[in-house]
């Protein structure tokens, strides 16, 4: 379980982001993806075998709103921003989607190129 500490960290960093995001028309929210993906942190980061169906629950709802190229951009930013604060097992977070049986619109990842999704 993530310390207090480094949760504090990350909603700080997470808040930062929002406030420093450029306006765009995305109808998503970082907020909203960090929502959506918050019961997917534990798991990232310290799982093993299936996400839980919290976490399968908020990819799905997160993929669901992601539909226009400003929201599919503006999530790959949140996630990438998050990604690289929590530093999630990678091979867990390429598998999120494939193990949710769901199709997200962009890579859990520290190193994606937001600049080609859309």
């Amino acid at each position: 379980m993530m310390s207090l500490g480094i949760k504090l960290n990350f909603v700080a960093a997470l808040v930062l982001l929002v406030l420093l995001a450029p306006a765009s028309e995305a109808a998503i929210s970082c907020s909203d993806v960090i929502k959506d993906l918050r019961p997917c942190v534990n798991y990232l980061v310290n799982g093993t075998g299936a996400p839980p169906s919290s976490c399968c629950a908020g990819a799905s709802a997160l993929a669901a709103a992601a539909t226009s190229s400003a929201d599919k951009k503006t999530a790959c930013q949140c996630i990438k921003s998050a990604a690289q604060k929590i530093n999630p097992n990678q091979q867990l977070a390429q598998g999120l989607a494939a193990n949710c049986g769901i199709t997200l619109p962009v890579a859990v990842s520290p190193n994606v190129d937001c600049s080609k999704v859309g």
